[in-house]
C-alpha cells in the first residue's frame, strides 16, 4: 500500500493529518449568543415599551413602566413581563440542590418517587414508570364490581399506585378487601380516604404483612373535615394511629389535604399557607403526650405526613407552588428539629377540580395535561389526573383511560421525568417561587397568631380569607380576563354532554367552605336557558343581532357579541337593522356595526328596534359611544356575567331550574 492509499480500519479512506477544515465546519473557541447584535439594556427595553403603552392611550405610566403590564396570580404576588439574572437573586444560596435543603429544587437526589415500583395486577403485565413520578389513579364508584375492573385495567395499563375513597356513596368500608383481593399489595401503594373507619379497615386488611409497597397512606386529614364541615375535630388519637401504620415501613398516616382550600377559591397563597398551617398542627398533635396518648418523635411525626396540593393550568404558578411549598416546610422542619434529611415534603398533586368545567368537557383534557405537566416538572412525588368527566360525575372506562395516559405519554415518551427541576434557574420561575413562598409565609404566621389553623377556621380568619381571593378571581371570570375556553368563549350551544352517574359528596360543605369552579356562573345561566327551551319545547332564547353596514364592517362586533351572548346559552339571530326582529322570536336586541356607522345611524336603530317590539336594546361598543335609546352595552373587558343576566332577567329566564 502506498504511502498516499491510507484507510481506517474498517477499510475507507482517511483524511491526511493535515487536510484542510471545511470553513463550514470550523468551531469557534468561544460561541457568543446573538454576538452580530448589539447589546440591549432594560432602560432601553423599557423606553420602547413606553412607546408603545403612549401610543396605546396610556399617558400616566408608572415608574418602572414594566409594573403596567404587571399581572396578578395571588393576593400580593404578582407577574412582571420581562425577567432578568437581577430578579432571582443568589439562586445556589436560595434553592440548594436536589435532594438537599432547603429542597426547592426536589426531595430527592434521583428521578423517581422514593419506594417506587412497577405494579401489576393479578396476572397483568408490569406497568411503572421507572424514573418517574407516583402516577396515582383515584377510585370512588360504589359498585364493587366495577371498582375492581377499574382498578385492574388501571394497574395493567401504566397506573402505579391507588387512592380509594371510602365510606357512603362510595367504596363501602366493609367491602374494602374485596377490592383490593385481586391487587399486589407488595408492588402497589395504597391511599385511602374516609376517615378513621378507612383506616381501620385498611389497618385490619394488612394486619401481620410487612411486605407493603412503601409510599401508601391511610389518609386520615381531620382539619380537611373540619374546613368543610365546619365541625370541630379531635387530633388527640393521630399518634396512636401513627404508631400503628408504623408497623409498615413507609406507610403514611396523615393527608394534608391543601385541594379543600383550593376548592374553596382559594389562591396557590392560601393553599399554601393553610397546608402549612395544618402540617404544623398535626406535628403538635403527633407529638403532644398525655396519659393515655403519648406522642411520637418529632421524626416519626413528620415521616408520617402526606402534604396534597392541587395542580392548575397556570403552568408556572403550579410548578413554582410546588418548589415554594418544599422550601417553606423544611423551614418548618429546620425549628422543629427534625432531622436534615427527613424534612423533604412527600407531594401528591392533583390536578384542579376548580379549573374542571362540566360544558364541553372535551378541554379538560388540555387542562388536565398543561396541569400534570407543571406538577412533574414542579417535582410532585406523585400526580393524580383527574378525569375529564370528573365535573359531570363518576368517570367511565375512556375517561380513566385517557386520564392515565395523560401522565404515562408525559413520563415515558415526553420523557419529562429524566430531568431534575427542569426550571431551575430560570429567572421568572426563581423569582415567582420566592415571591410565592414569602407571601405563603405570612398568611402562615398570620394563622398562627391567631391560634393555629383549628381556631382560625373556627373564627372565620380562613373562610373570609378565601372569599377575598376568590372575589378578585371572580371578578376576572365575570370580566373573561380569565377567559374559560367552551364556556366563557367558543361555546357551543349544539353540544351533547355525556352522561355520567352522580358521584357522592365526600366532604360536603355544609357549614364550611363552600366548594367553587370557575365555570359555575356561566354554567349555570347555560343550565337556565337550556331548561327554559325543553320546559317550553320553543327555540333556544335568543338576542337579535341587528347590524349596520355592510358585512365588512359590522362581522367584527357581532362576532364578538354572538361569543358573549351564547355564553349564557343564548342564540344569536342576526340580520339587518331591525326587520328580523320579529322573525327572531325575541324581545332583545344587540346593535352590532363600528363606531362611525354607530354615529350615523345607532339611536336610529335603536328606535326602530322599540317600534318593532324591543324591549331592552345592547350596543356592541364602550359606554363612551353614549347612543340615545341603547340599555347597556357590550365590549371587551365588559362585566360580560352582569350583562347576561340582565339578559336573562329581561326574557324571563331567572329562577328557571335546569
Amino acid at each position: 500500500m502506498s504511502s498516499t492509499d491510507q484507510r481506517t480500519s474498517s477499510g475507507q479512506p482517511s483524511e491526511p493529518a493535515d487536510a484542510e477544515v471545511p470553513a463550514e465546519h470550523e468551531v469557534p473557541e468561544a460561541l457568543a449568543l446573538a454576538g452580530e447584535f448589539d447589546a440591549v439594556t432594560r432602560d432601553q427595553w423599557r423606553d420602547l415599551v413606553a412607546g408603545v403603552l403612549r401610543k396605546a392611550g396610556r399617558e400616566d405610566l408608572p415608574d418602572p413602566v414594566e409594573d403596567a403590564l404587571r399581572r396578578p396570580v395571588a393576593p400580593g404576588v404578582t407577574v412582571a413581563p420581562l425577567y432578568t439574572a437581577e430578579d432571582a437573586g443568589d439562586l445556589p444560596a436560595a434553592v440548594g440542590q436536589p435532594g438537599l435543603a432547603p429542597f426547592v429544587r426536589g426531595s430527592r437526589p434521583s428521578g423517581g418517587p422514593a419506594g417506587s415500583a412497577e405494579v401489576t395486577a393479578a396476572g397483568g403485565a408490569a406497568g411503572g414508570a421507572p424514573g418517574g413520578w407516583d402516577i396515582r389513579q383515584r377510585h370512588a364508584h360504589p359498585d364493587v364490581a366495577v371498582t375492581k375492573e377499574a382498578i385492574a385495567a388501571d394497574l395493567e395499563n401504566g397506573v402505579t399506585s391507588l387512592w380509594l375513597v371510602v365510606g357512603d356513596g362510595a367504596i363501602p368500608v366493609d367491602s374494602l378487601g374485596e377490592v383490593l383481593s385481586d391487587v399486589y399489595l407488595d408492588l402497589a401503594p395504597v391511599t385511602v380516604q374516609g376517615g378513621l373507619a378507612a383506616a381501620e379497615a385498611f389497618l385490619a386488611l394488612v394486619d401481620g404483612r410487612t411486605d407493603l409497597a412503601p409510599g401508601g397512606s391511610l389518609g386520615l386529614d381531620p382539619l380537611g373535615v373540619q374546613a368543610a364541615s365546619g365541625e370541630e375535630q379531635d387530633l388527640s388519637g393521630l399518634a396512636d394511629v401513627a404508631r400503628r401504620a408504623a408497623a409498615h415501613p413507609g406507610l403514611r398516616t396523615v393527608v394534608v389535604d391543601g385541594t379543600v382550600f383550593a376548592d374553596a377559591g382559594a389562591s396557590v397563597v392560601e393553599e399554601l399557607g393553610c397546608s402549612l398551617a395544618a402540617g404544623v398542627a398535626y406535628l403538635r398533635a403527633l407529638t403532644g403526650s398525655s396519659p393515655t396518648h403519648p406522642g411520637l418523635g418529632v421524626d416519626e411525626a413528620v415521616a408520617a405526613l402526606e402534604f396534597r396540593y392541587s395542580a392548575s393550568a397556570d403552568q408556572f404558578t403550579t410548578i413554582a407552588a410546588l418548589r415554594a411549598a418544599r422550601r417553606l416546610w423544611d423551614r418548618v422542619g429546620e425549628v422543629s428539629g427534625v432531622s436534615a434529611e427527613l424534612r423533604g415534603q412527600h407531594q401528591h398533586a392533583v390536578t384542579s377540580s376548580v379549573m374542571t368545567t362540566r360544558r364541553d368537557p372535551w378541554v379538560n383534557m388540555l387542562r388536565t395535561t398543561v396541569a400534570c405537566f407543571a406538577a412533574g416538572v414542579g417535582g410532585a412525588d406523585a400526580v393524580t389526573v383527574q378525569p375529564f368527566d370528573a365535573a359531570l360525575g363518576l368517570p367511565d372506562s375512556f375517561s380513566r383511560r385517557i386520564a392515565r395516559n395523560t401522565q404515562s405519554l408525559l413520563v415515558e415518551e415526553g420523557h419529562l421525568a429524566r430531568v431534575l427541576d427542569p426550571a431551575g434557574g430560570s429567572w421568572y420561575v426563581e423569582s415567582l417561587t420566592d415571591s410565592l413562598a414569602r407571601a405563603a409565609w405570612d398568611w402562615f404566621t398570620e394563622i398562627e397568631r391567631a391560634g393555629g389553623l383549628p381556631a382560625a377556621l373556627a373564627s372565620g380568619l380562613v373562610r373570609d380569607r378565601i372569599a377575598q381571593a376568590w372575589d378578585a378571581r371572580a371578578k376576572r371570570l365575570a370580566t373573561r380576563a380569565d377567559a374559560l375556553t367552551g364556556v366563557s368563549e367558543f361555546p357551543n350551544l349544539a353540544e351533547k354532554l355525556p352522561q355520567r352517574q352522580p358521584a357522592a359528596e365526600i366532604l360536603p360543605a355544609t357549614g364550611g367552605l363552600p366548594r367553587v369552579r370557575a365555570a359555575q356562573e356561566f354554567e349555570a345561566l347555560r343550565d337556565a336557558a337550556d331548561a327554559a327551551m325543553s320546559s317550553t319545547g320553543r327555540e333556544r332564547p335568543a338576542v337579535y343581532l341587528a347590524t349596520i353596514g355592510p358585512i365588512a364592517r359590522h362581522t367584527a362586533r357581532a362576532t364578538f357579541a354572538g361569543n358573549l351572548l351564547q355564553a349564557g346559552g343564548l342564540a344569536t339571530p342576526a340580520g339587518d337593522g331591525a326587520s328580523g326582529l320579529g322573525e327572531a322570536g325575541t324581545t332583545v336586541a344587540c346593535i352590532c356595526g363600528t363606531d362611525k356607522d354607530y354615529a350615523s345611524g345607532a339611536a336610529a336603530l335603536a328606535a326602530e328596534l322599540r317600534a318593532a317590539g324591543a324591549t331592552q336594546v345592547w350596543l356592541a361598543g364602550k359606554p363612551d359611544l353614549a347612543v340615545d335609546g341603547v340599555d347597556g352595552y357590550v365590549f371587551a373587558g365588559c362585566d360580560a356575567l352582569a350583562a347576561l343576566r340582565a339578559v336573562h332577567a329581561e326574557l324571563g329566564l331567572e329562577g328557571v331550574q335546569a
